[in-house]
């Protein structure tokens, strides 16, 4: 390969690491390494600047309307003649978060439970260079995937459609490696096997930076037989025996990494051809108009050569592939978007959701956050809604009792006043001797949690509300209140549509 000098031009880079210095790698890009995997219940994991939640089954109604009735102006792509599928855009109504959704045709996956289990598995993976897998739905004879949505398009469309817009050749350099280390990482997670590997497959996210598509870790059908690239692109084994194996993965990222050469879809036998016959000025992709490392071009051209060798026991592995690119990789402090050449993506405000039933006096000073509303609203309520809800003995009416009935109406007359902080305390000492229970008193409290910035102690005493009185409303409406304290806007819509929902049938029950 060192004929290569004479044919490349060389380009120097001032951030250019010294022979021998690899760059800083990034610590735990795997979000799984060294950590327990979460339950599908818990918070969201992060996954560099993203939160990931964990994968859960949606329903055919939620990604209906995500996708907007599976609209045909939101297929962001479709492939496979044998068995065809579609991959829409979408957002989720109830958090409002971008979402990708693959649609198979029917009966791909008959076996509704195979279909989950192999999509749960897939969803268990967790890593920065991978458009992950947040969901699925078996539905009927529906089977659909759901992954997180990168807004900056494939690599093969910037490769072969924005004429344009040339991807530098440190982007290059760094979509290569990224995406090896994506591979390397399912590998060692126990799932070698990427299903149709190609530039297609590589999604660019919010920051610019290249993601593996989780969804190439399930097969296109059950049996896996489908392979929707050209011919001429697909590894030699699969077309003798129609298995994909891990040697298949490095053959079909040997043709990515050509495609990162050339900027232009090249059959693997006929870049063989060129490479062997030094014909590397017609290989390598004219728009970067020779501003590249004749190192570093040499080195790639000669690991895509490896990659694409006809016996797949001539091939690296891919922690070979990752130690030959690591080192290659320059200008590691410019963000992505910048070595792409796109503005940053700045994500749209949502609009706020909107609740779903018309709302009280109470509902609509809860949903403007209006606390001084809320206020005179409870004040005004006094303990009518805590009928019932004790039950004292004649035996109960001690000293104690007294004291504590004293302190809650020291509590009412401060919190009357505004005087939030002098509540606190008066309510608390109520609440603390723990023989009489009033979900009237909690949601007072809540309340003056609110007024003095503490939202997680408002919380707290709006659950407990609920707990004394389960379906009374007020409790719900402080709920919501301390939700959207915290920014938690989905969950606090939520509850107060359960409150708006409750205080409805209250008031039918009171009419009838």
């Amino acid at each position: 390969m060192g004929c290569c000098c004479s044919l490349l031009r060389k380009a120097k880079h001032p951030e250019k690491k010294p022979p021998g210095a690899l760059p800083p790698r990034r610590a735990s890009q795997s979000l799984n390494q060294n950590q327990a995997q979460a339950p599908a219940s818990s918070a969201a994991h992060a996954a560099g600047g993203r939160e990931v939640p964990a994968i859960r089954e949606y329903s055919l109604a939620e990604l209906r309307a995500a996708t907007g009735g599976f609209a045909p102006e939101n297929i962001v792509s479709e492939s496979g003649e044998k068995a065809p599928n579609f991959v829409y855009k979408g957002r989720l109504q109830a958090t409002r978060r971008a979402i990708a959704v693959k649609k198979f045709p029917k009966m791909a996956w008959p076996d509704a439970k195979q279909f989950a289990e192999e999509a749960k598995g897939v969803g268990k993976l967790r890593h920065r260079w991978m458009a992950n897998m947040i969901g699925y739905c078996c539905d009927g004879d529906e089977r659909l995937l759901v992954s997180e949505f990168m807004p900056n398009d494939t690599l093969a469309k910037h490769l072969f459609h924005f004429e344009n817009q040339t991807i530098e050749w440190a982007m290059r350099l760094r979509v290569a490696y990224y995406i090896a280390e994506a591979l390397d990482y399912i590998s060692t997670e126990g799932r070698p096997l990427y299903h149709d590997l190609n530039s297609y497959r590589v999604l660019f996210d919010e920051n610019g930076d290249p993601c593996l598509s989780c969804f190439g870790l399930m097969k296109n059908s059950r049996d896996g037989k489908s392979y929707s690239t050209n011919l001429a692109y697909t590894p030699p084994e699969y077309l003798r025996n129609g298995r994909v194996t891990s040697e298949s993965v490095i053959y079909s990222f040997g043709t990515i990494l050509l495609d990162l050469l050339s900027g232009k879809r090249i059959p693997p036998s006929r870049a063989l051809d060129m490479i062997k016959g030094d014909n590397l000025r017609v290989l390598m992709d004219s728009h970067l108009e020779g501003v590249y490392s004749t190192e570093e071009a040499t080195s790639l051209v000669d690991l895509a050569s490896h990659c694409l060798a006809y016996e797949p026991r001539d091939r690296p592995n891919i922690r070979k592939v990752v130690s030959v690119l690591e080192p290659l990789q320059i200008k590691t402090e410019t963000p992505s978007y910048e070595l792409l050449g796109i503005p940053k993506h700045e994500e749209e405000a949502p609009p706020a959701p909107q609740p779903l039933h018309p709302l009280s006096p109470m509902g609509e000073a809860c949903s403007r956050m209006d606390l001084t509303a809320i206020h005179q609203i409870l004040v005004s309520t006094h303990y009518r809604d805590d009928e019932g809800t004790n039950e004292l003995s004649f035996q109960e009416w001690t000293q104690q009792m007294r004291d504590m009935l004293e302190a809650r109406k020291r509590g009412d007359f401060a919190f009357r006043d505004k005087d939030f902080r002098a509540a606190l305390d008066c309510y608390t000492q109520f609440l603390d001797v723990g023989t009489m229970t009033s979900p009237t008193v909690y949601a007072r409290r809540s309340l003056c949690h609110l007024m003095c910035e503490q939202p997680d102690a408002a919380l707290r005493d709006a659950m407990q509300a609920q707990c004394v009185y389960p379906d009374w409303p007020t409790a719900f409406y402080m709920q919501a209140v301390a939700l959207s304290k915290l920014n938690m806007q989905s969950d606090a819509m939520d509850m107060l549509n359960e409150a708006s929902q409750l205080e409805e049938k209250r008031q039918k029950n009171t009419k009838s």
